[in-house]
């Protein structure tokens, strides 16, 4: 087959979860199965070179790139108005194309997947940014009406797609995500974690939060809640925050300001990828208290690298969890609160968790992810 990947996700300055998953599985793929014939669809108006850069490290002898120069979003926005075919920009050789950012646009040739990774914009639509729920509430529903199949990345995610789009039950499918056991592991190189702290300005211990800083994060919640540990504790850990601005996220710098933590709590911006496992790995926990995800990738990943997580048990996350992390309830900064300070105080449970949880992060591998995911493939052929 010719297999194509839109690959907007990726070329991203910034590579979000939808980015890491779309890699995740596209390189395993490519992998496990060679008889196919894989390629990298991306627009592209200027900085050509910028963007070919930005997919190197996913594509190479595997997969290729095929470059449209075209500005992608003007071709969204006027597409969503006008069934301008896909297949003029793209042509016609692929065999199937795979969309991970919810939108199939008009005219793709061959057969069509698109990702569709949580409703988020329906259960939460003051969470999400404008732009975001515009874009959704315009085009999800022609989008999963041209799509052969719709993959998604939990029973959770399934069963809220259901409740909105009941129709599209029939070419549902699950397809979880995995985690990068290279990337995400007990760090072999110790001596990079007080670099990388020394970098961001962290000292001492530290609970850690990985993602954008947006409101469905649960950010303000967690804030209040080391705010109660702090009276508790004089010498608490500090809280990082290691994430993008996403949106709406004024109320949260507010809180910390409002809560004299100002010296605590620590926000990083973007973490490079590389620095990202030294940074899990000098945790003394990672914290998650999302409200809503549709898979929940850093806790994940915090767990492939040995470290004790604590979760909210909303959504997908006790999908991802299993019970390997302190679950505490989104919703009130007593419980958030109490949780960090039962891993803050509890050394054993500490070890036990990081040891549960890395054995638990084996079995969530992009292998396994990516062979679910070509079963769904295959039943287009």
């Amino acid at each position: 087959m010719n297999i194509a990947f839109d690959a907007v996700p990726l070329i991203s300055d910034r590579i979000t979860g939808i980015g890491w998953c779309e890699a995740g599985q596209t390189m395993a793929l490519a992998r496990l199965h060679p008889e196919n014939k894989y390629t990298y669809n991306f627009f592209s108006r200027k900085d050509d070179h910028i963007k070919l850069e930005r997919i190197k490290p996913f594509a190479g002898d595997n997969i290729g790139t095929n470059l449209v120069h075209f500005s992608g979003y003007i071709y969204r926005a006027a597409s969503t108005f006008v069934p301008i075919p896909y297949k003029h920009f793209f042509g016609k050789n692929d065999d199937l194309t795979h969309f991970f950012n919810y939108i199939v646009p008009p005219g793709v040739h061959g057969k069509t997947v698109v990702t569709v990774h949580d409703m988020v914009y329906k259960a939460f639509p003051e969470t999400v940014r404008a732009r975001t729920k515009y874009m959704l509430d315009t085009g999800l529903k022609s989008s999963m009406k041209r799509a052969d199949l719709i993959v998604t990345d939990s029973e959770f995610s399934k069963s809220e797609i259901l409740k909105y789009f009941p129709q599209h039950e029939n070419k549902l499918r699950v397809v979880p995500c995995g985690v990068d056991l290279e990337r995400f592991r007990p760090c072999e190189k110790p001596e990079r974690i007080p670099e990388v702290k020394k970098s961001l300005g962290i000292e001492g211990n530290y609970f850690l939060y990985v993602g954008t800083i947006e409101p469905r994060k649960n950010l303000e919640r967690l804030i209040e809640a080391y705010h109660i540990l702090t009276q508790r504790v004089k010498d608490a850990p500090k809280l990082v925050l290691a994430g993008g601005k996403g949106w709406l996220y004024d109320s949260i710098f507010a809180k910390v300001t409002e809560l004299g933590l100002s010296e605590k709590v620590i926000f990083t911006q973007y973490v490079p990828s590389e620095d990202m496992n030294p940074l899990m790995c000098g945790a003394i926990a990672f914290v998650f208290p999302s409200v809503y995800e549709g898979f929940g990738m850093p806790p994940l990943e915090a767990m492939a690298c040995g470290v004790p997580v604590i979760s909210s048990g909303e959504a997908s996350l006790p999908e991802v969890t299993g019970d390997c992390a302190v679950i505490c309830d989104a919703y009130s900064p007593e419980s958030i609160a109490e949780g960090l300070f039962s891993l803050y105080s509890d050394d054993n449970l500490r070890k036990e968790l990081g040891r549960r949880g890395y054995e638990r992060a084996q079995t969530f591998t992009w292998e396994r992810s990516a062979e679910i995911l070509y079963k769904v493939y295959e039943e287009l052929f």
